[in-house]
């Protein structure tokens, strides 16, 4: 059975690794002298799956679907623990807040960062204790706040006085982490310094504010802005953090223990040039803080890459050598991303209908195209002037990387639901 890779499929993740590997969080077991290893599909077959959904599942009403692929997020967990091993991550539950997902993230470990009541509630339905919520927004509504209190979410940011009066109100016990600006924001297509963040002559009014109302501000947050961010935006982001923990000392405040690095990694070449600057900074800045907890907020880091949107095409124009096309989602679906998180989507052809045996139309001749979604909007366009092969009513367009601000968003205007999910999994025998 050596090199032999297994799929499972199914809509409980906990339940799937309990079958295949012998229960969370462990994501390797030993059979018959093999070892079985949960792993990422290969290109292949993730084709393959998906071709297997919609000849078998799909003939009639033919619907978007995504692939979550659950040996993708174990892989990128097993990145994000060698590169950075005393960082515990909190996945930012508004990035995409699939609970078969957060269950993955959950089983190996993962805390969560939660920025509403509605985001607090995904999470503990899972099964999951409120001590591992950060309640990650500076700005909160009162009663949200009163929830945190009630249910024992007792860590969360805080970026302004008024914050600190509702706090002291509502949840006194609860541990603060003061929201700081970077001073650059890494270029990120989604900055968040306009919104969030306390500019550096806020810091000490801030601190003492806090102080004076008797909380404890346990460390700082910041967040470099999300989606191809600079790395080198940690450097200096991790250096203005301690100046805050020096300031707080100066101050006669009990000792800071907690760093928050934020968000802002994707996984791939931004992830193996952030994780470098990042040890770098804290090695510079906190090398003799072994008190210090360090956490972070990854989002699309563990969300983009594990999930696969495949659409059908129901409609088809010619006008000359342009080819128009509407699938069955959009703008409005699982394509908000593109509006919201300023997105650039690709597509790959699954002819499944009219070109069975070359299913990715490989050396067809390709013409400039135009894909719409199903809405009646003129704005719902997903794709302009990209190159497609010719294709039919009925064929699909798959769209790889569409796990960040996708679903999250979406809405059902003019009756058009966003997409459903196909949780699976595979494991192999290595060679």
């Amino acid at each position: 059975m050596a090199g032999q890779t297994v799929i499972v499929s199914g809509l409980n993740p906990a339940a799937i690794l309990q079958s295949t590997i012998g229960g969370a969080p462990v994501v390797a077991a030993a059979e018959n002298g093999h070892t079985r290893k949960v792993v990422p599909l290969s290109k292949d077959a993730l084709q393959d799956f998906m071709v297997s959904i919609i000849t078998q599942k799909l003939q009639d009403d033919k619907q978007p679907f995504y692939v979550l692929d659950l040996g993708e997020v174990v892989s990128l967990m097993e990145q994000w623990n060698s590169a950075l091993p005393n960082i515990r991550p909190f996945y930012a539950v508004k990035c995409n807040p699939e609970p078969s997902f957060l269950s993955m993230l959950s089983a190996m470990g993962s805390n969560f960062d939660c920025a509403s009541r509605a985001e607090i509630e995904y999470v503990l339905s899972l099964g999951i204790s409120p001590d591992r919520i950060v309640f990650a927004n500076p700005c909160k509504p009162e009663s949200d706040i009163i929830f945190a209190e009630k249910i024992g979410v007792n860590l969360t940011t805080y970026d302004s006085e008024d914050e600190v009066y509702k706090i002291r109100k509502h949840h006194p016990k609860c541990e603060l982490l003061l929201r700081i600006k970077p001073m650059h924001d890494g270029n990120a297509r989604c900055p968040m310094g306009p919104k969030y963040g306390a500019l550096p002559e806020e810091i000490e009014p801030l601190l003492r504010t806090a102080q004076a109302a008797r909380l404890t501000v346990s460390g700082v947050s910041f967040h470099i802005g999300s989606g191809d961010a600079d790395s080198n935006a940690y450097l200096g982001a991790i250096a203005a953090a301690k100046q805050v923990f020096e300031t707080a000392t100066q101050l006669g405040m009990p000792k800071m223990t907690v760093l928050d690095v934020g968000g802002g990694f994707t996984s791939g070449h931004q992830f193996t040039s952030a994780a470098p600057a990042v040890k770098s900074a804290l090695e510079t800045h906190f090398q003799n803080s072994p008190e210090l907890t360090i956490i972070a907020e990854p989002g699309r880091f563990f969300a983009e890459t594990a999930f696969t949107l495949a659409t059908t095409i129901i409609g088809k124009r010619v006008r000359g050598e342009l080819k128009e096309y509407w699938i069955n989602d959009g703008l409005y679906g699982s394509m908000n991303c593109v509006l919201y998180d300023h997105a650039t989507v690709t597509a790959t052809p699954l002819a499944c209908m009219s070109n069975r045996n070359n299913l990715n139309c490989g050396g067809s001749k390709t013409f400039p195209s135009t894909v719409f979604g199903p809405t009646c909007d003129a704005l719902d366009t997903v794709l302009r002037d990209y190159q497609l092969p010719e294709l039919q009513v009925n064929d699909w367009l798959v769209f790889p990387n569409m796990g960040a601000y996708t679903k999250a968003a979406g809405s059902n205007f003019n009756g058009f639901n966003t997409s459903a999910i196909v949780t699976h999994l595979a494991y192999a025998y290595p060679s």
